[in-house]
């Protein structure tokens, strides 16, 4: 279990936006300029091995990564149509998922992204994913 406390180091829940699913709701925070986005997990996150289900990593990541291209497509509306997720170490229970995106080339369509996904404790920070994708991005006709 995480000792680590998100809201008294800056993150600030994002009502408005609650992940699909009954997820939850997720967190954000900027730090140097750069918008990052977190969520806490609980045991209802897990799957039968005990750890953090692969698919609410992915939701979380296709969620913040979108937060993300919707604001390099000057908020117009936007749809993943790839994301592509490698996972690298599990996530407990209690730890706090972080996503740390960045747009890595922007077309009149479409939107390219990368990210990273860390998992913080009370004294660690870890690399457990990693994500890419590509948004399409919807032009009033």
């Amino acid at each position: 279990m995480s000792n680590y406390d998100h809201a008294a180091d800056g993150w600030r829940p994002l009502k408005r936006a609650a992940l699909p699913g009954g997820l939850g709701i997720p967190w954000a925070r900027k730090a140097e300029g750069i918008w990052r986005y977190g969520m806490p997990t609980t045991g209802e996150h897990a799957n039968n091995n005990g750890v953090i289900h692969g698919g609410v990593v992915m939701a979380f990541a296709d969620h913040g990564l979108s937060f993300l291209a919707w604001e390099a497509a000057q908020r117009a509306p936007c749809t993943t149509i790839q994301l592509n997720t490698h996972f690298l170490d599990a996530i407990m229970p209690g730890e706090f998922i972080e996503l740390r995106g960045e747009v890595t080339r922007r077309t009149r369509g479409l939107v390219f992204l990368r990210g990273a996904v860390l998992a913080r404790g009370a004294d660690d920070v870890r690399d457990v994913g990693a994500v890419d994708g590509i948004w399409r991005v919807f032009h009033p006709r």
